[in-house]
């Protein structure tokens, strides 16, 4: 029989100081609560910063890219420091390090962008030259393929910090994650969700992974009440796919796989970070096929990419 936690053995549950971050956790425990009738005082939540938070005036590919709002949470879960560790699961990088698993996944909220501005309601209604402020690799691609005009400038921090960047005339536009603003409970701020067609999301975007040491018997019951089994079979496959074409790769990169019964369906595109070339394609077949057309997805995307596509710097 599972022992259960108490509070003066509780879970401690590892997660970044910021307002989503700390949401997502909140998100965890509930969940956790639910399913095996437990007060919050069995859980509690520690905070650990990360590099990614630490340093906020460099592009995240500057200093390291993927990893940098993890990396000290899984030495804190190495250590024993803490028992789970909460992530968004687009920040993961495809790889854990030895003695850590991730196999639990909640429910996946809304994948799309958001399109966040005070002045326009659209990206179709961004005048010639418009600034727009975001700091992911994708997103920045992706915008640049569709409107060249645009002026595009590093947009580091929080949904709150970006916000006021907005507010400060830094840009007239960004884009912020619709899971994340629906977490927080503001989707006032989005003037509209981004569809899928327009701009493919991130790998794993809107899915909450909760990450555990391989050997703790013990977590790995109490997480197999709350994973959800779609979400699984969904991020599975885009990780598979992400993990064949990533490694140290700067290349913009954005994939989505979605279920329609047994079926799944997953699109992915790789981009120059400038816009000037686009390549994509698509895997439609069994789910439980999903990690396998993952990687022949990436596969073909790299073969049709041109010798000096990609970015291994």
């Amino acid at each position: 029989m599972t022992q259960m936690p108490d509070p003066q053995n509780p879970i401690r549950i590892g997660t970044r100081g910021s307002a989503l971050a700390l949401a997502q956790a909140h998100e965890t425990r509930d969940r956790l609560m639910a399913a095996h009738g437990l007060a919050a005082d069995a859980f509690q939540i520690v905070v650990i910063k990360t590099t990614g938070d630490r340093v906020l005036d460099r592009p995240l590919k500057e200093i390291g890219g993927k990893g940098l709002f993890t990396r000290e949470i899984e030495d804190a879960l190495l250590a024993q420091q803490i028992d789970i560790a909460v992530h968004s699961m687009k920040d993961m990088p495809t790889l854990q390090p030895d003695g850590l698993v991730i196999d639990c996944y909640l429910p996946r909220e809304d994948v799309r962008d958001a399109f966040v501005s005070a002045q326009f309601a659209a990206i179709s209604e961004l005048p010639q030259g418009a600034v727009v402020g975001s700091s992911s690799l994708r997103r920045r691609a992706q915008l640049a393929a569709r409107r060249p005009d645009l002026k595009l400038v590093e947009f580091r921090g929080n949904v709150q910090t970006r916000l006021k960047k907005l507010e400060e005339g830094v840009a007239v536009a960004t884009f912020l994650a619709m899971a994340g603003l629906t977490r927080l409970g503001m989707l006032h701020v989005a003037r509209g969700a981004v569809a899928p067609d327009e701009m493919l999301p991130a790998v794993a975007q809107g899915c909450i992974g909760v990450e555990r040491r391989s050997d703790d018997a013990r977590i790995a019951a109490m997480l197999g009440a709350i994973s959800d089994r779609d979400s699984a079979l969904r991020v599975t496959a885009e990780r598979a796919f992400l993990a064949r074409l990533d490694g140290s790769c700067q290349t913009p990169i954005a994939g989505l796989a979605e279920l329609d019964g047994d079926r799944l369906r997953l699109r992915g595109e790789i981009l120059r970070p400038d816009g000037s070339e686009v390549i994509a394609g698509e895997r439609i077949g069994p789910a439980a096929d999903g990690a396998a057309m993952g990687t022949d997805l990436a596969e073909e995307l790299r073969g049709r990419a041109p010798a000096d596509f990609f970015d291994w710097s």
